[in-house]
């Protein structure tokens, strides 16, 4: 798994740096599931961010104007919806095997988590083209799947053209 020195190596010093678990805890148990603690490690150094102009990662503080929980419940809408369930690998939600969603691409591209089946088994990322009806499962987790991205790798997006002088990030407005 990717540590949040690698990511920071490539992306900069997170200036966020959140350390009240209260968000998540609420968060968790409104979902019924608890989110892996690379990805929560993740966003609470970044916070709400843009990475590279391109992947919006939320945090789940409630005074933030984007939050991850308004975010997750508005999704998990969309997403369950008849027309919009086909284009997903399993059913949008928190339970064993469903995709929750986490992160958008402005370029038209949303990012799940994989719930794990089983609590000895690893999360995965899933992430859904909404230009077309394709979905990737990278059997990865969210911290080597954003690695991989930072480091220019194709893992559905791509960032050698959204950020040729390296990666950066900025706080959304």
């Amino acid at each position: 798994m990717a540590t949040l020195a690698e990511i920071q190596a490539l992306l900069g010093e997170p200036r966020f740096n959140w350390s009240d678990p209260a968000p998540w805890i609420e968060l968790e148990r409104e979902l019924g599931v608890a989110f892996p603690a690379d990805f929560r490690e993740i966003v609470d150094a970044y916070g709400s961010v843009s990475v590279n102009g391109q992947l919006y990662l939320k945090h789940p503080a409630g005074h933030l104007l984007h939050s991850l929980v308004k975010d997750i419940r508005m999704d998990l809408e969309f997403w369950r919806e008849e027309d919009m369930a086909e284009f997903l690998p399993s059913r949008a939600g928190a339970g064993p095997g469903e995709v929750l969603p986490v992160a958008t691409a402005t370029t038209g591209e949303a990012i799940f988590l994989r719930v794990p089946d089983d609590s000895s088994s690893p999360w995965r990322v899933v992430v859904q083209e909404m230009d077309s009806p394709a979905w990737t499962l990278y059997e990865m987790t969210f911290s080597d799947w954003l690695l991989a991205y930072l480091r220019g790798r194709d893992v559905t997006l791509c960032v050698r053209d959204r950020a040729p002088e390296g990666p950066f990030y900025e706080f959304l407005p």
